[in-house]
Order: structure tokens, then sequence, then C-alpha cells
């Protein structure tokens, strides 16, 4: 009897498998990491090849792990780095050019052209989103545009792409041989090429891009069988049967379901969702609308977010480029070494602003310092400008929704920093909240799956088995917490305008 559910969690460091049974809990988990490639500054790149591989070593090393064959599984859910766009040959399943990563900012110049007079917002009501480098589509035009044959070869039909759940369905269902060429709601939504009301491609926008339309992925549901695994593979004739992008598969893992609930993730980035209902919420204030989740034939659920670039790659930047320390929890360590900041203020603009600022020509800025500031409090100032930026998404949604938070749900690696948590619990004045199974996004993703196949009955099972981990409650004085805060706003205007036009 197949009593397990596998997710696939395709990370922006590192790949992922983790076995759930029925109650949500982790029977077993294989992790690797994957190259970080930065040829030039603001580029960032992943080798697709080296993810797929890894991804097939992980699903192993969850398997033998937890004792399991692949007989165990019920299905099997993805969910990945969003905006991350691969773009490969179908004929002979390799890439043309390595993942161009969400993170990167090589495209301006393609996103200002786009724009043209009508500027950022040209596609906005229709996609949800703003011209900016951080989505999938202009990434594809720069592959198009700038590998040799890329374009004919695209012209012509041989060419596919996908962010990073779409190559890994299609290799995992037989690549060149029959992969399924697919994916989901959510992560169609983040390419600026998908209509956010009738959640099908948009042949103009694709045409002004120059992407033809059949290298784009049939858009399905968060939540039905899309292909089995591949006959010669790890999990051969296993229902996968899921695909939630990382962010919607924590919303959906925290069991957001209600319209105003709210959750956010502390990874590489911070990504903030609330859940707006079958309503979509245009944004005013540098939110980005974008699909929440789509459980086979039922109506899709919209979110507003708030997507911040550098939180927990600002730690791993001041463990690795700075030898700060040696692994990435000393930096709570060192924080607390010192009662505050010092006066200090980090702002890593490291790809420019995201919400709510959305400003492209941003760098990251160390701001405030005296010869008293040692590295205790540079640490601690790191981690404050994690809560500070989190904080400026949920004054934005809350404008936007005219919702007041009163609590917030939190995933992520960052979650097991506690001098992290009651700091943001001080700034956001409430409640901060820790799941017991703090690997949100990847049960997201099963539970997806399990749906799709009844292994579990809907939204109430997965309400019924999230559980309460620990709580932050403020405490910090009103007048401290806005002194913090004002100065951090500071600090951000100190950013702007630091890349000129002939400056990258």
């Amino acid at each position: 009897m197949a009593d397990y559910v596998l997710a696939i969690d395709q990370g922006t460091t590192s790949s992922r498998a983790i076995v759930f049974d029925h109650s949500g809990r982790i029977v077993s988990t294989g992790q690797l990491e994957h190259d970080q490639i930065f040829p030039k500054a603001g580029w960032v790149e992943h080798n697709a090849e080296q993810i797929w591989s890894n991804v097939r070593e992980v699903v192993g090393l969850a398997l033998t792990r937890g004792n399991l064959a692949h007989t165990d599984l019920a299905a099997i859910g993805i969910t990945n780095q969003r905006e991350t766009a691969v773009v490969w040959d179908k004929n002979t399943g390799k890439p043309v050019y390595n993942a161009i990563v969400w993170q990167d900012t090589r495209t301006q110049a393609i996103v200002d052209e786009l724009g043209g007079s009508e500027g950022a917002d040209k596609y906005k009501s229709i996609v949800g989103l703003p011209l900016a480098t951080y989505f999938s589509g202009p990434k594809v035009k720069w592959i198009l545009d700038n590998v040799e044959g890329a374009r004919e070869a695209a012209e012509k039909g041989d060419l596919l792409f996908g962010n990073t759940d779409t190559w890994v369905l299609w290799n995992m269902t037989g690549g060149p041989d029959g992969g399924v060429h697919v994916t989901d709601v959510t992560n169609a939504s983040r390419t600026m090429l998908m209509d956010l009301d009738t959640l099908s491609w948009r042949e103009d926008i694709a045409a002004d891009m120059g992407i033809p339309l059949s290298m784009l992925p049939e858009i399905r549901s968060s939540s039905e069988v899309y292909g089995q695994g591949r006959p010669r593979g790890l999990v051969p004739g296993v229902p996968i049967a899921g695909i939630l992008g990382d962010q919607q598969a924590a919303t959906f893992g925290q069991a957001c379901f209600e319209t105003g609930t709210a959750k956010n993730t502390y990874g590489t980035g911070n990504f903030m969702l609330l859940n707006t209902g079958t309503e979509k919420v245009p944004s005013k204030n540098g939110l980005l609308t974008t699909v929440c989740y789509k459980i086979g034939d039922a109506p899709q659920v919209y979110a507003l977010e708030g997507s911040i670039a550098v939180t927990g790659s600002l730690i791993q930047w001041l463990r690795d480029n700075l030898g700060m320390f040696e692994d990435a929890p000393d930096v709570e360590w060192l924080a607390r070494k010192v009662e505050d900041n010092g006066g200090a203020y980090f702002v890593p603009a490291f790809s420019g602003l995201f919400a709510p600022y959305w400003r492209p020509d941003a760098r990251g800025a160390l701001v405030g310092l005296t010869r008293y500031v040692n590295r205790n409090h540079i640490a601690r100032a790191a981690l404050e400008a994690v809560a500070f930026q989190t904080r400026e998404v949920v004054d934005a949604m809350r404008k936007d929704s005219g919702v007041d938070l009163t609590e917030l749900k939190v995933d992520g690696g960052m979650v097991q920093n506690e001098l992290l948590m009651q700091f943001q619990a001080d700034q956001l004045g409430v409640d901060v909240v820790r799941p017991k199974v703090a690997e949100t996004t990847a049960l997201g993703a099963a539970y997806a799956a399990g749906i799709a196949v009844g292994f579990w009955k809907g939204e109430e099972d997965v309400t019924a088995n999230w559980a309460e981990d620990k709580r932050w409650s403020p405490a910090m004085a009103e007048d401290e917490r806005e002194r913090l805060y004002r100065s951090w706003k500071k600090a951000v205007t100190k950013t702007f305008d630091w890349v000129d036009a002939d400056v990258q």
C-alpha cells in the first residue's frame, strides 16, 4: 500500500527530496547544493543539467534513508525556485544556455525597451507584474537574442522553455522520449506572459518579447496528474500530481486558505503572500498580484505578494564573501553579543530593490557607521534588515488590501533564528508563529499532489495537520520601534540612483 507522498523542492541553492506521511510528518530527506555561477556583476546562473542530476540523486537518498521503494509512494509533488528560466532543445534534452536565475539583472535594458513610453506598468493590468528583471519572460528573450542559433532553433519549434518545475517534470516523465511539457498556474503567473483572468498565454506579450508560443509549456492546475515517472527512472509509474511555485507551496503548506491569511518565508530572499480569495487585487503600493493556487477544477485563488530579493543570501554573503563566520547560524551568536545595531543599518540591495520599491538602480549600502561599530553590530544590522524589509511589505499589504494582520505565520531556514523572530514581532507589532513542520514549501507541494490522487481529502486535511511550534509576541516599546524604522527608511534612500546608464 502506498503510504507516503514525495515532494521535490528544487530551490535556489539546493535540491531536496522529502518523504511525508499522512499526518504531514517528515519521514526522510535528501539534499544537495548546486553551483552558484556569477559570470559578471549582476549575473546569476545555474547549471540545469547539474540540477537534474542532483534531483535524481536526492530522490534516491530520500527513498534509501526511509527504507522505501517507489511502490510506497502515492504521488510526487514538485515545488521550485520561480522565475529561473531554462531553455533547452527538445530533441537532445540539452539546455542551450545555463539557467538564468530570478536574482539576475542582465535583462534591465530589455525591460526598459519593452516598457518604452508606457514604463514598468505596461502589462501590469494583465499579468499582475511590473516589468522587471525578476521575471522569466525577459530572460528567455535574452537567451534567444544572445545564444548563437537559439532564435532559429526556437522558430523551428526545437526549443522548449520552463521554470525549473517544468525542466524537472519533463525529465522525470521521459525527457526527449515523451517528456511532459507542462507548468502550473502559479509558475506561469511569474513569467509576465500569462493573463491572470484567463490563465492562458498572451500571444501579444509573447510576440513583444519575441518568444514563439511553441516554446511555452501547457498551463495546468496546481493539483492534478500531469504524468508518471519514466519507466527506467527511480519512480517508474508513480503519478506526478502537484506543482506549486515555492512561495505558493509554502502558503498552501501553512494552510493559508482563508481570505486575509498570510505567511512569510525566510529563505534566500523573503516572500510574503496574502490570500485575497477568488478576486484578484491590483496593487498600488509596489506588490505583485499573482495566482496563489488552483486545485483541480476549482476556481483559482489569488494572492498579493511582497518579494524581497536578499535576506538569507545576505547572511551567506557575510559568511562566504567576508568570512565573518563559518556557519550561517553563527550570525545569531555574533548578533547577541551586542544590545543593538550601534547605529548601523545594512540595506542589501545587491540586485536592486524589489518590493515595495522596484528600484533596479539601487545597490547595497551599510550606513550609520562610526568607530564604535564592530562586526557584532554588523551581524545584528544584517538580521534586522530582514525584519525591516518585511515590515515594509506588510505596510504595503495593509494599504492595498485594507487588512490588518493579527499574526504572521513564518517558515524557511531563518525562522530558527530566535533573535530575528523576536525582532520581527517587535517591528510588526503582532505575534509571529512558527509551525512544527518548518518545511512548509515541500509540504505544500506534497499536499497538492496527494489531494490530486485522493491521499488527502482536501484543504481540511491540511488545516487539521498544521500545528504551532513557537510564538513570539511584541516586547519593544512603540517609540523605540518607530525610531528604528524611521532610521531604516532613511538608510534605504541612500541606495537609490547608484547605477548610472554607463555602469552596471
